[in-house]
């Protein structure tokens, strides 16, 4: 999170720390240039609050999501992430994960990540797929509204003839919020690649770990540091949702292929990579039964001749062998349940639910508040 082009703009601006300090200043300066300028144009326009477009810009839901709740959130995630993230590579270390033949693969897979992350190439390119595709491409053919709105109207050819206040939303804008959130998409990638390699190093895995995924449990809890990232994409779509449901007579139901999209692309981009260890993790677990079935083979084999073929010289209360053999049928049944994936299936849900919350709010667009306010009630009582 700490480096690339941006970040080192963020620091001789002064609108970040060496550690991703003064989040509030780069919140209220980007959100500033992003926003305040269209308020102030639209009303030049006279399109701020009526004027004679369909959709002036103080009732554009979309804008307002996109830039006073999406912005925001994007910024959020990068702190949060870093400081959920940060001991996360050390800890394949602290946990001995790492054999000492294979230090310095460990070195060169971080060092080249850094590497990536702090490419200036990379976020040029970005840049540009930004500006050649995401604005003037997507955007204008899938994003903005066919009516009339406060940044623009349609000519006789159907292509969008932009206001004072919508050459400002295509050129700064929208940018910003479309660049943060592929730069986003990058790290992951990234991210992702890391985890690829290391999990190409023979992990020194425990199959009788009790976090059930052989001591690699620390990386479940990573994902829940991407809960901002996801709330801020699915206020993206639930913006661009609202707008056509109030502006177009769009309803719901017509838009469950994307917010099925969007969940499953979401919890795909957090999740996925940590697939990258099941193989790893099948063999252990594949290599305890086999180890751990031949010691309780030998045990079993031996209590049964001691306690029940022969004639024990010992009381069996408080005998420790039958505690040790109830603690090896204990370590037996905890590698049969070892998952092969470092992560459950709540943790997936979870991401989901977190990904469409903002999307909640629009299921009043079918059922009056009243009557949900009814039915929860009877629900209750």
């Amino acid at each position: 999170m700490l480096g690339g082009p941006l970040y080192q703009l963020f620091r001789r601006a002064h609108l970040s720390g060496n550690a991703l300090q003064l989040l509030t200043r780069r919140v209220l300066v980007l959100v500033g240039i992003a926003w305040l300028p269209l308020l102030a144009l639209s009303a030049l326009d006279g399109h701020a609050w009526d004027g004679d477009v369909q959709v002036p810009f103080l009732l554009d839901i979309d804008a307002h999501v996109r830039l006073l709740v999406a912005l925001p959130l994007i910024l959020v995630a990068e702190l949060v992430v870093y400081l959920r993230m940060r001991p996360v590579v050390h800890e394949f270390r602290e946990r001995g994960l790492i054999p000492d033949d294979a230090r310095g693969e460990f070195d060169a897979a971080i060092d080249s990540s850094l590497r990536l992350r702090n490419s200036i190439t990379a976020e040029i390119a970005l840049l540009a797929l930004v500006y050649g595709l995401g604005v003037f491409v997507l955007w204008r053919k899938h994003g903005a509204l066919g009516v009339s709105t406060w940044y623009g109207t349609h000519g006789d050819d159907g292509a969008l003839i932009p206001t004072r206040a919508g050459w400002w939303l295509g050129c700064v804008s929208l940018p910003i919020v479309q660049f943060l959130l592929i730069r986003w998409y990058w790290r992951m990638f990234v991210w992702g690649r890391l985890l690829w390699k290391l999990s190409r190093i023979d992990l020194r895995l425990t199959s009788t770990h009790p976090d059930g995924v052989g001591g690699l449990g620390f990386l479940e809890q990573v994902s829940h540091a991407f809960a901002p990232l996801l709330v801020a994409q699915g206020a993206l779509l639930a913006g661009l949702m609202a707008d056509r449901i109030v502006f177009m007579h769009a309803v719901l139901t017509d838009f469950k292929v994307e917010v099925v999209a969007v969940a499953a692309v979401m919890v795909a981009v957090v999740v996925g990579p940590l697939l990258v260890f099941g193989p790893q993790l099948q063999r252990v677990k594949r290599a305890g039964l086999r180890e751990y079935g031949a010691l309780a083979q030998r045990y079993a084999r031996e209590f049964d001749e001691k306690w029940l073929r022969g004639a024990p010289t010992e009381s069996p209360l408080g005998s420790a062998d039958i505690q040790s053999l109830a603690d090896l049928g204990n370590a037996f049944t905890l590698i049969e349940r070892m998952k092969s994936t470092p992560f459950s299936l709540r943790t997936v849900l979870r991401l989901v639910i977190i990904t469409l919350v903002p999307v909640a709010p629009l299921t009043l667009t079918m059922i009056p508040l009243d009557e949900l306010v009814r039915s929860l009630l009877k629900l209750v009582f």
